[in-house]
């Protein structure tokens, strides 16, 4: 059961006050005080009784405990170590949260082989400023999440979904493992304190297990290095043919040598990492 009283800023500044805690803006604490962004998220999370969630940053736990009976365990990465005690008297009344304190990106690898963890989903109310990071660092493990449902800024939401002729690094990087998509987008009065950002839901399904991931992004970060140069131009710098042969493989793919890396889409960049491969 969720304590309806974490939605009350009231109540949440009474429990900052008993921590000694002040929301960070360096750790990106903007808790949720609205119910319907957390349904939604339980919703499309579909959520089993035999399964494991991993969340990054649950604050107070409001979208902790709203998950805990619907699941067999959830484990809670958590950085704020002011949050120990309250965390403590928590769990002795919900058996089935664990709180691993430190850093997620450093800690997760670790973390799930230890516990020799083969299956999990991820939900989480992310702190903004490491949504690239996080996302990069779940899909760089061995065990990938089955599914990842997190709210982020509104804008990197949109900019990870960009199509062909918008595309950017993030977004290439996220559909290359799996299929992205905006559930809802949240507003800010949903958040104490309240952000100067609109925020969305963004989910994650599919999430594959790629082959050729070095070669694919070591190719893709040439190609998005300088982002106002052509493409061919950015590839030169590390591909070891000859510039008009590159211009050659564009045209081919494309139908014109004169484009960015913005330009291509997810299936053309695929295409041109296996052409591209075996000359880096």
């Amino acid at each position: 059961m969720v304590n309806t009283d974490l939605y009350k800023p009231s109540k949440l500044k009474e429990i900052c006050a008993k921590n000694g805690l002040r929301p960070s803006k360096s750790y990106g604490q903007n808790f949720l005080v609205s119910p319907h962004p957390i349904e939604k998220m339980l919703a499309v999370g579909e959520l089993e009784k035999n399964d494991i969630v991993i969340e990054v940053g649950p604050g107070f736990g409001v979208l902790t405990f709203a998950i805990a009976p619907l699941v067999k365990k959830i484990v809670a990465f958590e950085i704020e170590k002011k949050l120990e005690n309250y965390w403590e008297g928590k769990q002795k009344e919900y058996k089935n949260i664990e709180i691993v304190w430190g850093n997620a990106t450093k800690n997760l690898s670790k973390y799930l082989s230890e516990n020799k963890i083969e299956e999990y989903k991820v939900i989480a109310n992310l702190p903004y400023q490491i949504t690239s990071q996080i996302l990069r660092t779940f899909f760089e493990l061995e065990k990938k999440p089955k599914s990842i449902t997190i709210m982020v800024q509104k804008e990197v939401a949109e900019r990870i979904l960009a199509k062909k002729g918008d595309m950017n690094l993030l977004a290439l990087s996220v559909q290359f493992f799996g299929e992205p998509r905006i559930i809802s987008k949240v507003s800010s009065a949903s958040f104490w304190p309240k952000p100067k950002v609109e925020s969305a839901i963004l989910q994650v399904i599919n999430i594959g297990q790629p082959t050729n991931i070095d070669e694919f992004f070591k190719i893709a970060r040439l190609g998005f290095s300088s982002k106002r140069k052509q493409l061919w131009k950015n590839l030169s710098q590390g591909i070891d043919l000859p510039i008009e042969r590159i211009k050659e493989i564009l045209k081919d793919l494309t139908g014109t040598e004169k484009i960015r890396a913005e330009d291509l889409s997810l299936g053309e960049w695929q295409i041109l990492v296996e052409k591209l491969k075996n000359f880096v």
